[in-house]
């Protein structure tokens, strides 16, 4: 199967089986997450909620592009500081740039990974979709863990970064002088290590800087896990 085969498959295949299982139900808080994989099991869910399967989905997003294809589905959006949410999610669903087979993930390609972690360290089930590139061993070397900085801090928190082992490099933005901005208005700081890392007490010592928003590190809140393979089968990690 193809990537972009994949992606649809494995989004299906978990809002299906998590429906089925009793996972998703009528009436429940989900967060919804940001990406390529993300979006097809967002839709997939507004397929259920279309056919009156499920009804009264409060949603919670990560970022103006789930806003906008919630709106487009008829999905009901609310901040998780509303008292209706209350600060609270019973399930959140997002892809992942890495997942191990701890189910220790990397987020924050599409620099969305602070609001993502805040809807997915506060939900009582935290749900990964991922197609097989997205399996790795070890996390650190390869895709680059997003740090997400105050701009004024730039260079401090880029020393600190370095005295963690990391190389550094500032995300510049695609048709537009200068570096991304987050939906958040800071910056963010691509790193990367010469050896794979303890991603939970990375994810700590990163902030712990001064100057850092967020880090694209996700090891508190372990996620029920699937991965579509190239045959065309999902494999499912930490069911619980």
């Amino acid at each position: 199967m193809t990537q972009a085969e994949q992606k649809v498959l494995v989004a299906n295949t978990a809002i299906d089986t998590l429906i089925e299982k009793g996972k998703i139900f009528s009436g429940m808080k989900i967060g919804l997450g940001t990406g390529s994989t993300a979006m097809p099991a967002v839709k997939r869910l507004a397929e259920h909620i279309q056919s009156g399967r499920i009804k009264d989905i409060k949603a919670v997003v990560t970022s103006f592009q789930t806003q906008n294809a919630c709106q487009d589905y008829g999905i009901p959006v609310y901040s998780m500081n509303d008292k209706i949410i209350g600060g609270e999610l019973d399930l959140s669903i997002d892809g992942a740039d890495e997942v191990t087979p701890d189910c220790f993930c990397i987020k924050g390609g599409g620099a969305a990974h602070v609001r993502e972690k805040l809807v997915e360290y506060n939900s009582k089930i935290f749900v990964v979709v991922a197609d097989s590139s997205k399996a790795v061993e070890t996390i650190g070397t390869k895709f680059p863990v997003p740090v997400e900085i105050i701009g004024e801090a730039r260079i401090p928190v880029t020393n600190a970064l370095n005295a963690l082992g990391a190389k550094c490099v500032l995300r510049e933005g695609v048709r537009k002088c200068g570096p991304v901005i987050t939906d958040n208005g800071n910056q963010i700081l691509d790193c990367t290590w010469d050896k794979p890392i303890d991603v939970a007490l990375m994810e700590d010592k990163i902030n712990s800087i001064v100057g850092v928003v967020e880090n694209g590190l996700f090891s508190k809140n372990k996620p029920i896990v699937f991965v579509a393979k190239d045959d065309g089968t999902v494999e499912q990690r930490n069911w619980h």
